[in-house]
């Protein structure tokens, strides 16, 4: 038997067809996988050419019901874009305007701000029958009675796709409303635009394949942050009076800052999570929420007061029937302040330190008392707790998520470092040791591979939080001061997914603390002059790579960072309004 296997072996070897079978066979099998990596390839540009005139006709739609030559009517239009939302919805009940007229206003400004920013994904196609309907019902009633409202993409609306800007999701058509979607409604609401998202929402830029690159207000040269960044930028062009974002590691307060808004993220469940796409489900101890965009503190108050109702309750049983509490937002009492100009990790560029100061400052001056306070192990809470928590899974749901997707060029360098292997991880790990020591830190954790391990994480998680309060106790403070990144908004160009953009804001969703945005300044000569010494964490090439995206910035809006202790939404709206009221002293 050996000895036949033995000949045949060697007449095989012998057959001069052979090398041709083989490289045919293997020409043949290469050109099936390009073939069908081309036709893939097409098909994706096929479906996104198709949502996009899908889109661009729906807003052309839209806007062709919009038009008009009438002078009075355009005048109209103006004068509502120009009211605050408090005054909005005060002429909304008077019967002064009618929702339609407001809707429309709203309608027309969003397609001019998109025009320019492209930051809608499309309309919401119900809005003008839900203004009209309303209208006829002639009742007035609700907080934001025939207010406009802009949603984050992966907000729920029934009968519309959730995307996280992924062709995949193209036809993740929601069943009914998100629960806060509903509340809105219930409370007169008209939600009228969906916005866009960088691709999976794991970016502080606003880029995806499918809906394109969203701009920044200001310079578009610049990003609007992410993953809020639609919303932001459509608030901040004026386009929207009111926006709905979630928040995972800033997600609502990057962009507010960059865009020079108000961004909110309450406590975990405060306000309900149900029925929005999240990014990456299951995720442990950095803990994601809905909240409200705006132009000014008043309007977000608002807002919560309008969610923190008997109806969100009902609607979903885990949010806690706690209403907004009038009598802490309105007390007089003046606060003890704690504030940090920068922490451990020494990232706050010279416009940001600056915007502290003279918040600080002006608070001083209304009475309060300002006492500088020291986040405990704030290197080790970023580099170590967050990044391993937010990628206990090793990066598998972001594989999954973008199976099959055309990469933005915005993830291209980051999302390697999100999704490779543990081994892997180790060898770029020791290859950036001499570059960046903190990224190498970072890069070489190992990944969590057992339950036994994310119970261990949160432990720590656990333990950190208790640290933080036993600090906050012991300076005896009511609410925190702090920067709300290290950066004014960065340029597009030469800038991809930077990490420790969200040093200032990840750190509060893993402490579940409420904080919020407030602008303050903008950028001066003198910012950008002293920017050429800025050092950072190490002057290493991530220090100096933030020095050259934030150059030039004169003129961008620069916001602040307010905080407060779980479950005191109404303490850290106060700062808030404390704050906003200071900075127009």
């Amino acid at each position: 038997m050996s000895d036949f296997i033995v000949n045949f072996c060697f007449d095989v070897l012998e057959d001069s067809r052979l090398p041709v079978v083989v490289c045919t066979t293997l020409v043949g099998v290469l050109t099936l996988y390009v073939g069908h990596k081309v036709y893939k390839r097409q098909q994706f540009k096929r479906k996104v050419r198709r949502k996009n005139e899908e889109r661009q006709k729906a807003l052309q739609d839209v806007l062709r019901s919009l038009h008009t030559d009438d002078k009075e009517v355009e005048a109209k239009r103006k004068e509502i874009l120009s009211l605050t939302l408090p005054q909005l919805s005060q002429q909304l009940k008077d019967g002064q305007l009618s929702a339609v007229q407001v809707l429309q206003a709203y309608q027309e400004k969003a397609i001019a701000v998109h025009g320019d920013l492209n930051c809608v994904t499309e309309p919401i196609p119900d809005a003008l029958v839900r203004a009209k309907e309303l209208d006829r019902a002639g009742q007035r009633s609700g907080l934001l009675y025939g207010v406009p409202v802009s949603i984050k993409d992966n907000i729920n609306i029934k009968g519309m796709a959730s995307t996280l800007g992924l062709v995949k999701f193209l036809e993740n058509y929601a069943q009914e409303d998100s629960v806060i979607v509903q509340v809105l409604r219930k409370q007169g609401a008209v939600p009228f635009v969906k916005t866009n998202v960088p691709q999976t929402m794991l970016d502080t830029g606003c880029s995806n394949p499918l809906f394109g690159k969203t701009l920044n207000p200001h310079d578009p040269t610049r990003s609007p942050g992410g993953s809020s960044g639609g919303e932001a930028a459509l608030i901040g062009g004026g386009g929207s009076i009111l926006g709905i974002g979630n928040d995972i590691a800033g997600s609502i307060r990057i962009p507010a800052h960059f865009c020079g808004i108000c961004g909110f993220k309450p406590s975990a469940n405060r306000l309900s999570t149900r029925g929005y796409f999240n990014c990456s489900p299951g995720i442990q101890g950095v803990i994601s929420t809905c909240g409200p965009m705006a132009r000014d503190v008043d309007s977000l108050v608002l807002v919560m007061k309008a969610l923190l109702v008997p109806d969100m309750f009902q609607l979903d049983p885990l949010v806690p029937p706690i209403p907004f509490r009038h009598e802490i937002y309105e007390s007089k009492k003046p606060l003890k302040i704690g504030y940090f100009l920068d922490w451990e990790l020494k990232l706050a560029t010279p416009a940001i330190t600056r915007a502290v100061e003279i918040t600080k400052e002006a608070l001083e001056k209304a009475g309060h008392k300002l006492v500088p306070f020291q986040p405990p192990k704030s290197d080790h809470a970023f580099h170590d707790m967050i990044s391993k928590l937010v990628l206990a899974d090793g990066g598998k749901t972001i594989r999954n998520r973008m199976s099959g997707e055309i990469v933005d060029p915005r993830l291209r360098l980051g999302l390697p470092f999100l999704t490779m292997s543990y081994f892997w991880r180790k060898v770029v790990g020791v290859l950036l040791k001499p570059i960046s020591p903190r990224m190498s830190r970072i890069q070489s954790h190992r990944l969590l591979r057992t339950i036994y391990d994310l119970w261990q994480r949160l432990v720590e998680r656990e333990e950190y939080v208790r640290e933080f309060l036993a600090a906050w106790e012991e300076a005896d403070i009511d609410v925190l001061l702090c920067p709300a990144t290290p950066m004014p908004a960065f340029t597009y160009k030469g800038a991809p997914s930077l990490y420790e953009t969200a040093t200032y804001t990840s750190i509060f969703n893993l402490l579940n603390f409420p904080a919020g945005v407030v602008p303050v300044t903008m950028v001066t000569e003198e910012d950008d002059r002293l920017l050429d010494d800025y050092i950072g964490s190490d002057n290493d090439i991530f220090d100096r790579y933030v020095r050259q995206v934030s150059k030039g910035a004169v003129g961008m809006p620069v916001a602040v960072q307010c905080v407060a202790l779980p479950w005191q939404e109404e303490a850290c709206l106060r700062l808030m309004k404390e704050v906003e009221a200071g900075s127009k002293l």
